[in-house]
This record gives C-alpha cells, sequence and structure tokens, in this order.
C-alpha cells in the first residue's frame, strides 16, 4: 500500500487584482493580444518548446488556443474571448483587447467595484441600444440586390489576417470565391425556416492562390492505388461498373449524406433500399498532383472549395479565415447590417457616449443614484477603453486623429505633418466612407477635446459615393462588445481566488 500524504490547504489570495503580478501579466496580455489587431498587426510564431511545428498567426482563435495562461483571472479572460469565438468566429481580437483596457482603465480609479460594475452596465446598454436603432451612423443596412457589401466584409477579413500573405489580386481572387461558395449553399426555394447548405474546404498545398476554385458538389480525394485498382475488391466492383471509395472519412459523411441523400450503415446492420442515395454525374478531376472524385449533386446546396497556398503555413491561417469568413456571411444573413470598421465605429460610439453623458448626467445619476463625478470618471474610462482598441490598429508610430463631426477614425505617418494642416495630409478615414476635402476639424485621439455630438442617421449621399468600405460584422461585434465589458465586470467584482493546491 502506498504511503499517503495529508491533504495541504487551499490557497486563498484576497482582492486578486491588487496584485502586481496580476496586473502585469495582464499588461503582457494585452500587449501580446493588441499588437495582432488589425491589417498591420505583427504575426506571432507559436512553437512547443519540445519541438514540433511552428505556428504563425495574428487570429485570436489560434493565438488563444496556444497561448498557456495559468492564473484565473487570465483564464476566465481567454476563456470568455475562446467561447465568443466559437460562437461568432470574428471580433476575438477586439473583444480581448477592450476587455483589458476596461479593467485596466477601471483600476486607476477611486471606485468600488459594485459602483464601477452598475456604470459600465448603464453605459454598456447606452451603446447596444444605439447600435440598434435607426439614428445609428456606424450601422449599414445590406442590399440583397448586391454583392457590395459581402465583398467588402468578405474583403475586410481578408485583409486583416496578414499572415495569409495574400497580395491585392489575390486577396479579389479568394474574396469572390468565398461570396460564391457561400451562395451556392443558400437553398433555391425555401419554407418557413431556412437551412444553409455546406461548403467544404479543400487543401491543395504548394499551388498558386490564384488557382484556388469553387465546385458545386464534393471532391473526394482519391489515392492512387484506388485509381489503378490495383486490390482485388477495387477489380470486383469495376468488373461490375460500380465505383468504390474507401477510407472517406468521418469529417466527409455529414456532406455526402446532403450531396446523395444517402444515410450512413453501421457495421453490423443490414442494408436496406432506404440507404441509398443518388447523384446527378461522378467523374474523375484533377487539379495539381492530386486526383479527385468529384460527385454532382442533383439539387444539394454542398460545395467545394479548392482552396491553394505556396505553404502549409499560409495554407493553416488562409483555411481558418475562410471558415471565418463563411460564418460570418451566415450571421450577415440572419441580422442583415454590418458596421463600419477600421476604428470608426469605436471612437464614434466613444463620442457619442461621452457626449450622452456631458449632456444628460443629472437625470442619469437621478435614475442610478450615484454622483455625477462618479458617472463622469466611469464614462471618461468607457470611453478610452473603446479609443484604446481603435488606436491599437496603428502599430508604425503614426498619429491618430479622431474628426469632431463625425466621430471617425483618421490616421497618418508620424513623420507626415504638423497639426495646422490635418487635411492636407489626411485621405480617408478607417471606413473609406469620409474624405478630408469636406470641412472638418480634427483632434489627436485620447487626448482631451470637448465633448461633442457625432452625426447620426448615416447620410446615403456619402455611403453611395464611398467604394471599397472596411466593414465588421454586426452580430460579432455587438457580442463581443457585450462580452469583453461583462467579463470585465466579472473580473472587477473577484474578491477571493481560492486554489487548491493537492
Amino acid at each position: 500500500m502506498s504511503r499517503l500524504e495529508a491533504k495541504k490547504p487551499s490557497l486563498c489570495k484576497t482582492e486578486p487584482l491588487t496584485s502586481e503580478k496580476v496586473r502585469s501579466t495582464l499588461s503582457v496580455l494585452k500587449g501580446v493580444i493588441a499588437s495582432c489587431y488589425g491589417p498591420s498587426g505583427r504575426l506571432k510564431q507559436l512553437h512547443n518548446g519540445l519541438g514540433g511545428c511552428v505556428y504563425t498567426t495574428s487570429q485570436s482563435s489560434a493565438l488563444l488556443r496556444n497561448l498557456s495562461v495559468t492564473h484565473p483571472v487570465l483564464k476566465i479572460l481567454t476563456s470568455s474571448v475562446q467561447n465568443h469565438v466559437s460562437c461568432f468566429s470574428d471580433c476575438g481580437l477586439f473583444t480581448a483587447i477592450l476587455c483589458c483596457n476596461l479593467i485596466e482603465n477601471i483600476q486607476r480609479l477611486d471606485l468600488t467595484p459594485a459602483t464601477a460594475i452598475k456604470l459600465n452596465k448603464y453605459l454598456l446598454s447606452l451603446c447596444t441600444s444605439y447600435l440598434k436603432s435607426e439614428a445609428c451612423s456606424c450601422r449599414i443596412p445590406v442590399d440583397f440586390r448586391s454583392t457590395h457589401t459581402f465583398l467588402s466584409l468578405v474583403h475586410s477579413i481578408l485583409t486583416s489576417k496578414p499572415a495569409c500573405m495574400l497580395t491585392r489580386k489575390e486577396t479579389d481572387h479568394i474574396g469572390a470565391l468565398i461570396l460564391k461558395a457561400f451562395l451556392l449553399t443558400i437553398p433555391e426555394s425555401t419554407e418557413e425556416r431556412m437551412v444553409l447548405g455546406k461548403s467544404i474546404i479543400v487543401p491543395l498545398k504548394g499551388q498558386r492562390v490564384t488557382d484556388s476554385t469553387v465546385l458545386p458538389g464534393l471532391l473526394i480525394e482519391a489515392s492512387e492505388v484506388q485509381l489503378r485498382r490495383l486490390l482485388p475488391t477495387q477489380k470486383f466492383f469495376s468488373e461490375r461498373h460500380v465505383m468504390a471509395i474507401d477510407r472517406v472519412g468521418v469529417t466527409l459523411m455529414e456532406s455526402l449524406s446532403k450531396v446523395t441523400g444517402a444515410t450512413p450503415i453501421g457495421s453490423l446492420n443490414p442494408i436496406v433500399s432506404t440507404t441509398y442515395g443518388s447523384v446527378k454525374d461522378v467523374c474523375s478531376a484533377r487539379f495539381g498532383s492530386k486526383h479527385f472524385f468529384h460527385l454532382l449533386p442533383n439539387e444539394a446546396t454542398v460545395c467545394t472549395l479548392l482552396l491553394c497556398s505556396r505553404n502549409d503555413t499560409a495554407w493553416e491561417e488562409l483555411k481558418l479565415t475562410c471558415q471565418t469568413a463563411m460564418h460570418v456571411l451566415q450571421l450577415t444573413i440572419k441580422e442583415p447590417w454590418v458596421l463600419l470598421g477600421g476604428g470608426c465605429t469605436e471612437t464614434h460610439l466613444a463620442a457619442y457616449v461621452r457626449h450622452k453623458v456631458h449632456h444628460e448626467a443629472e437625470a442619469i445619476v437621478r435614475d442610478d443614484g450615484c454622483t455625477q463625478a462618479k458617472l463622469h470618471v466611469a464614462a471618461e474610462a468607457f470611453c478610452s477603453a473603446l479609443e484604446s482598441v481603435a488606436g491599437s490598429l496603428e502599430h508604425d508610430g503614426g498619429e491618430i486623429l479622431i474628426d469632431t463631426k463625425y466621430g471617425h477614425l483618421w490616421s497618418c505617418q508620424a513623420d507626415s505633418a504638423s497639426v495646422g494642416n490635418w487635411s492636407d495630409t489626411l485621405s480617408r478615414c478607417g471606413c473609406g466612407l469620409y474624405n478630408s476635402q469636406e470641412e472638418l476639424s480634427w483632434s489627436v485621439l485620447r487626448s482631451t477635446y470637448h465633448p461633442f455630438a457625432p452625426q447620426t442617421c448615416l447620410p446615403q449621399a456619402a455611403l453611395g459615393s464611398a467604394s471599397n468600405l472596411t466593414v465588421d460584422c454586426f452580430t460579432a461585434k455587438l457580442s463581443g462588445l457585450q462580452v469583453a465589458v461583462e467579463t470585465a465586470n466579472l473580473i472587477l467584482d473577484l474578491s477571493y481566488v481560492i486554489e487548491d493546491k493537492n
């Protein structure tokens, strides 16, 4: 019988956020995540110290999945972001950065956790109510008569992932393919509840990205043995005009059932007529050095995206990006809106909240029961957190500005101009909707400026004249905003951390 050891007492720590170690670790995590943000975000190489493959990425799903965190506070934060990404695929970095900013900003204030949490909830409700309202000028309705907004959304996702290493031509090509693949998954006739089909991504590494293509139906890779029919069993079937495909794999079973109408048969189950399916045609195809069986469906909403890339690392990142784009398009069908990207929604929201609090502080504190001074400092911390997310898009020391008419973000190179002639050095705002030739005035972001009312109700003339807008998924961003604030509130409310040392 092995020797029994007495159980060690649990370790109890009070006020975990007051620990300098926790604060510094949180700051490091924010720095890692923020440095990945946006089209010019810095790449991260992930690898195991004992060896194995090296993965290059700037995406939150890959980064947080491979990032080992030990402190319970950080685990809460990373788990919340990962849960959001698993549901919405997009805006993971935005969620993580905003959450870290809120925690850091609130920690500097002389507010009790209860007061800070209550005010954060109120400020979040201001943002969500505004984003869902018709008056919101950073929300664009999706026009289903045109593919312009969908292409802008896909293009914004592709360009925000620099590890895909795509040229402008390749970005346009992949963007068009993603949209085509998505449209092929939409059924032609729908009943009360539309059920989308599925798009399968098949790898073809070592080829040009522009060799990628979309095919209706299903591509199943065939081995050389299958093609040559060398096995006595692959011969028995072929002599009787039966095409046998060995080891299709579990991942293709669902799509295979959709394409053919057939159902999987258990190993010990009898074969009955209801398990059979049919296809319009079956043919063999070759792409690069690979051979495939191509199953063409009768009416099924299944298609194959044959995705090419120059190397393994770029292909893995591109595959993940394509999956994100597909999911985001599905979300946009359910809620047909997009938000202006490039940091403009964040700065516009910050300006809106500042103005609202500045002019309605008396009415707000009357209902919430706190002082105006506490409301103002909490609102400033909240708005500063939003602006810091937008500022994280700049990685080269450039100047970040906000215009005092629309509340949009503008950026220019650090050595480009002085404050006196911004209109000569700026071109378009972050989302691309407005240009600097309008009569605008600017203020340096995160500097002290008088609260102003950003223009609400998006002007259709400006929207019609703009091209190549940078936009974000409305559903994913709104959820990311809520998750960031709610997670920050949860962490701010922690009084004890109890660890079992056994």
